[in-house]
């Protein structure tokens, strides 16, 4: 049996920022479940204020969800009473979200309930780990996000 090659350290690294993600994710989820909220569903609450209506577009665009994704999470939160679909004034074919009274409690709580778990996540490393961390990941990103406009210009 041929033994399988070394990953090289990009690949490794590769797997290991997904095996953080998927953790983190499940964390995410198991905190966000106790206000019947999965990850995507508090992303789109935390665009949202009371006053001021967002679109759909907007909203799914930044959350790189297609539009049939962003209309069934919006129909759920709508059926829990967090938000409320709006007429946007500037496009009759446009609707605009708005987060109704009871959103911005849930909004509000999930919030406080997530930002206690991070922090916990969070404290495997120490202080100066966790600024180094945040220089890595930030230079990284910018370097990603260079990649993408590039591949597609």
């Amino acid at each position: 049996m041929m033994a399988l090659p070394h990953p090289s350290a990009a690949q490794e690294q590769h797997r290991l920022l997904h095996d953080i993600y998927v953790l983190l994710d499940d964390g995410d989820r198991r905190v966000l479940e106790t206000l019947a909220l999965n990850p995507l569903e508090f992303a789109v609450l935390q665009r949202l204020g009371p006053s001021q209506g967002r679109r759909l577009t907007d909203i799914g665009a930044e959350l790189l969800c297609v539009k049939s994704t962003i209309t069934r999470l919006v129909d759920r939160l709508e059926a829990s009473g967090l938000v409320l679909r709006t007429p946007d004034p500037d496009d009759r074919r446009a609707q605009r979200l708005l987060l109704t009274a009871r959103g911005v409690e849930v909004r509000d709580e999930a919030a406080r309930l997530h930002e206690a778990a991070v922090e916990r996540r969070m404290n495997a490393l120490d202080a100066d780990e966790q600024e180094q961390l945040r220089e890595l990941l930030v230079k990284l990103r910018a370097g990603l996000r260079v990649e993408l406009a590039e591949s597609d210009a």
